[in-house]
């Protein structure tokens, strides 16, 4: 493609000469050391990015995004109460819910009832598993098939508690019943659990691909057939590192496109992207705000299908309307007044994005091999080799916390003592454990704040 007329009178300067005039601004100091910094991935981050950082990068399988939903995640330990809340959420302006359920008590007819899958698609979060009761959600929503998400995920439950539902020949007997019955969005993989667990982005991404492994071998192996039709959904937490964020979804579509090749299995996948558990404060909590702002931010400009937000409290309130109300009126001003909504796959060409998507693909590829040369992500869960991966990685970010290396404002920097919450907590904000029998260690979700936050409370 010819240049613009308008670009013929400036000449391209090359990435040498660039780099040659900064190291002359920098009067003798060392470039590398001034203006490299590498992220906890290894990634080298440097100054300046343009078109010769992406000479020979495949950056090839990202989907082209056709635009994205707002979504409202909804506890539905009532049916009808759940319902209510739902439909007041879609006159508000939310495009998609998210039900989790706790139990085979709640009627899906009454959960669902008014509520038209054909405008706003439906993801179920199921606490137990059950065909039957998958079956009755199918049959509530047979007239809108395709906009109805079950999200099964039994290896995520095993990661995320530390047992199977029933043991691991009973989880995967349903599982195969539910398979049988054909519908393409049934399987998931919760990617969030390893990100607000600690794992950096690039540990997120292989285990990401290595979960779905799991899933695809499934398949491959009991239900060749459904290798071309379903859709696997991952649920993604994002972080404040806006850009590395970015890269991060745009290189899970990659890698599971280039995984799907190796199956025969479709390459498409569905993203549902909510902010990070690890970054959120107790102090200083309207900083939330903020953080979940550029989280969407980014969960949008990395092409996620659907974008559910956390409120502000929800950490340490139970739910309420102000709360929901907020966060759900930060997606409707990022897609009506911001415009995010108008231009597709907004991060291509951007020298430093795709310089970022490539290299954190890459690395996580290289995990992800390990992973499999292990005996694959099933095996090193049982092994508490994952488990042990992310200790590490919580423990080195929990360090950079600690030292100041990494800032929360209103917590670590900045804290305003005149701050008072002990009078304010409705729910238990830290982390509970329960001394119980498992199958294998579980992975634990924790903020980055609760061990100060602790201390602060008691002198309060």
């Amino acid at each position: 493609m010819n240049k613009p007329e308008l670009f013929n009178d400036f000449p391209e300067i090359s990435s040498k000469a660039w780099k040659q005039k900064i190291q002359f601004e920098l009067r003798g100091e060392d470039y590398n050391e001034k203006l490299v910094w590498e992220s906890s991935e290894g990634i080298k981050v440097k100054p300046f990015y343009n078109t010769e950082d992406l000479k020979g990068l495949n950056i090839t399988g990202a989907k082209k995004n056709s635009g994205w939903n707002i979504g409202q995640g909804i506890f539905s330990g009532n049916a009808k109460l759940a319902n209510k809340k739902a439909l007041d959420a879609i006159a508000r302006g939310a495009e998609s819910i998210l039900f989790t359920i706790p139990s085979e008590k709640i009627k899906i007819q009454e959960l669902l009832k008014e509520v038209d899958p054909g405008q706003t698609t439906i993801y179920f979060n199921l606490q137990f598993l059950s065909s039957s009761y998958i079956i009755s959600i199918l049959e509530a929503t047979k007239n809108q098939i395709n906009k109805v998400y079950l999200n099964v995920d039994i290896i995520g439950h095993l990661a995320r508690n530390g047992n199977w539902q029933y043991n691991l020949n009973q989880d995967h007997k349903i599982l195969g019943d539910i398979l049988n019955l054909h519908h393409t969005h049934t399987l998931s993989v919760d990617v969030a659990l390893y990100g607000n667990a600690g794992a950096n982005p690039m540990q997120q991404l292989a285990y990401a691909i290595a979960h779905a492994n799991e899933y695809l071998n499934h398949l491959n192996e009991h239900h060749k057939d459904a290798l071309k039709t379903t859709v696997i959904t991952f649920k993604v937490s994002v972080g404040s590192n806006y850009f590395f964020e970015i890269a991060k979804l745009r290189a899970l579509r990659i890698l599971f496109g280039t995984l799907a090749q190796e199956f025969g299995a479709l390459e498409q996948c569905h993203i549902i992207a909510t902010p990070t558990f690890r970054n959120k404060t107790l102090y200083h909590y309207n900083s939330n705000m903020l953080r979940t702002t550029t989280e969407c931010m980014s969960a949008i400009l990395g092409e996620a299908d659907t974008v559910i937000n956390t409120p502000y409290d929800a950490h340490y309130h139970k739910d309420n309307e102000f709360g929901e109300r907020m966060a759900r009126n930060q997606l409707l001003i990022l897609k009506n007044e911001s415009y995010l909504d108008k231009v597709d796959n907004a991060a291509d060409g951007s020298y430093y994005i795709e310089s970022i998507t490539h290299q954190l693909a890459s690395k996580a590829l290289e995990l992800f091999k390990q992973i499999e040369t292990g005996g694959g992500f099933l095996a090193q869960l049982k092994e508490h080799i994952i488990q042990k991966k992310l200790k590490e990685s919580a423990a080195k970010e929990q360090e950079n916390f600690n030292k100041l290396d990494k800032i929360l404002v209103g917590t670590n920097k900045y804290a305003s003592k005149l701050d008072k919450m002990k009078d304010n907590l409705e729910i238990y904000p830290f982390v509970k454990t329960h001394a119980r029998k498992t199958l294998i260690e579980p992975i634990i979700e924790k903020r980055l704040s609760e061990d100060w936050e602790q201390k602060r409370l008691k002198t309060e």
